[in-house]
């Protein structure tokens, strides 16, 4: 999931609403002016990655309002597809989530990551309406006026003056007001995306869908099984938000999850990394860090942006990135340059250099980290509309003196991100009520979805879908001991977690509720074992890292750019 900041906005519409029913495999009603298009398949617009297989890509038409489908106004979607190696099972559609995450490109990589699933599934990516076509025309935005936003380059958010708070709310206002103004707002929602799921499908001509979604993606793949039940096949949701309650109660848990993450496993990892240069102990290293915020906060870079890059490291490029920051921090509160190009973990820092500072490792300072992360009010003028549309259009909202009293409340049990979550949150300035229903999981999909969850997720919390789970009777879990990372199956390299979704989608033979084990973090040959709301103990530990799983460069990009879809812009 995507966190919401104070560059986070949304839409939403007032009107009718509307009871979301299954539509039985050979649909009829409003799937009928669309389900007989054409579709024609060629090249895809998006620059393949190397080792992929290659996909085919198609636009096809879908109406703007699936609750008023003849009313002539229509989108265009773009739509990918892989086809099976083999004899085939059916079709998966893939979804990295969000919301607004782009799809046509992975399945190609997916293909490429897991042969064993490629040879017997059609694999389908979706660009969700209002993304935009990935490679080519840009997604919807919402132009967010400068005048109306905070000014300023140094926002603290453990200030609690009533100026600090006023100046904080002032961005999440201007873009939910920018957003429900936009004409396509109140039709970006998952129940849409649904239903354009739906005529996907029925353009395929396969009596059941099957899926694979990740974070954001777990919500959809689970309101089109509620909405659409006699077309699920089988699904797989992978760092689930909790599907049977509340999308935004999984924005307004990541103070806690992303504390848990900070406190209990990335400070200690770092210390072990990087001893010298942060501290030897994490105590050590957590007053390091503050040291290195105020001197970051000295060199134009505002408290709050310091935060926010320790906050839903989702990945292991991420970690490293946070890693580098708080050496540069510290490095500058002592006037040093920190050496770290003979460093184990110097390959990835050198990309991380290069890629999120401009320089290569080897320039690497202080001055450079704290000029690439200073504050830019001008990146805020434009903001993807979907992502705040379907977070804030699913489900009435909550107010922005609630997510006020909330920030009061986390700031003080999870600093690193309490303070400033609640008010920067954008759909606590949301007016538009809900066009429709979202239904939950009915008892006749439960038995064909599998829920993978890592334990230590810092933007889809293992809290959340063990409660999905919960209340959806039937439905299994894999559990991944002690593991950090936001998306699991095919991305993370852990063959306990591989190897049993495999066997549930090409076997159909779904495991109980179990556990597996993590693997070694990044720059480690064993698990640190830490603490955390799994219970179950993990079959025998394996030693097996991501790198020794094959096309270890294209599983670490699909999983950042996975992890990037569902953090903020």
């Amino acid at each position: 999931m995507r966190r919401p900041t104070a560059g986070a906005a949304i839409v939403l519409t007032t009107a009718l609403v509307l009871t979301g029913t299954g539509v039985p495999a050979n649909a009829a009603g409003p799937f009928d002016a669309f389900a007989d298009q054409e579709v024609t398949w060629g090249e895809c617009a998006f620059e393949q990655l190397e080792g992929v297989v290659p996909a085919e890509c198609a636009l096809i038409t879908v109406p703007r309002d699936w609750a008023a489908p003849g009313n002539g106004r229509t989108l265009q979607l773009s739509i990918s597809r892989v086809a099976a190696s083999g004899d085939k099972l059916g079709s998966m559609l893939l979804n990295p989530g969000g919301p607004g995450g782009q799809g046509t490109s992975l399945p190609g990589a997916i293909a490429a990551i897991q042969p064993q699933l490629h040879e017997r599934y059609a694999l389908i990516g979706m660009d969700p309406r209002g993304t935009g076509q990935e490679g080519g025309f840009d997604p919807e935005t919402c132009e967010v006026p400068l005048d109306r936003i905070s000014q300023r380059t140094d926002l603290d958010a453990r200030d609690r003056s009533a100026e600090s708070i006023t100046e904080h709310q002032k961005t999440p206002r201007a873009i939910a007001e920018a957003c429900q103004s936009e004409a396509l707002a109140p039709f970006i929602t998952t129940w849409q995306t649904a239903h354009d799921m739906e005529l996907i499908r029925l353009l395929l001509g396969e009596p059941k869908l099957d899926y694979l979604g990740y974070s954001y993606g777990t919500w959809l793949g689970a309101k089109y099984a509620s909405l659409f039940p006699a077309s699920t096949g089988k699904m797989v949701l992978d760092s689930s938000v909790d599907f049977q309650g509340r999308l935004q109660a999984a924005f307004e848990a990541w103070p806690p999850i992303n504390q848990r993450l900070f406190d209990d496993t990335f400070l200690p990892w770092v210390t072990r990394q990087f001893p010298a240069e942060v501290g030897a102990t994490p105590e050590e290293a957590a007053a390091n860090w503050e040291r290195g915020r105020a001197w970051f906060a000295a060199n134009g870079v505002s408290p709050d942006d310091y935060d926010a890059a320790f906050v839903g490291l989702g990945s292991p490029f991420a970690w490293v990135l946070a890693a580098a920051v708080l050496v540069m921090a510290v490095a500058g509160a002592d006037g040093e340059t920190p050496a770290l190009t003979g460093s184990d973990l110097a390959p990835q820092l050198d990309a991380v250099s290069r890629e999120r500072f401009g320089v290569p490792l080897s320039a690497l300072t202080p001055e450079a980290a704290a000029k690439a992360l200073a504050d830019d009010p001008a990146d805020y003028a434009l903001v993807p509309t979907t992502r705040f549309a379907v977070a804030c259009n699913d489900q009435p909202t909550r107010s922005a003196t609630w997510y006020k009293r909330l920030s009061d409340q986390q700031g003080p049990q999870f600093p690193l991100f309490g303070w400033q979550y609640g008010i920067s949150e954008t759909c606590g300035f949301w007016s538009d009520a809900p066009r429709q229903r979202l239904p939950q999981l009915p008892a006749q999909v439960t038995g064909r979805i599998l829920v993978v969850q890592s334990e230590f997720d810092p933007q889809t919390g293992y809290e959340q879908a063990r409660s999905a789970v919960r209340a959806a009777p039937g439905v299994s879990m894999i559990s991944v001991d002690d593991a950090p990372f936001h998306g699991q199956y095919a991305l993370d390299g852990n063959p306990c977690v591989d190897g049993m979704v495999n066997v549930f989608l090409l076997h159909n033979s779904r495991p109980g509720s179990v556990t597996c084990p993590g693997i070694p973090l990044p720059g480690e040959t064993e698990v640190h074992p830490v603490a955390g709301p799994v219970r179950t103990p993990p079959a025998a530990r394996t030693a097996t890292t991501a790198e020794a799983a094959p096309l270890p460069e294209l599983r670490a990009a699909i999983q950042e750019m996975i992890s990037e879809a569902n953090t903020p812009n």
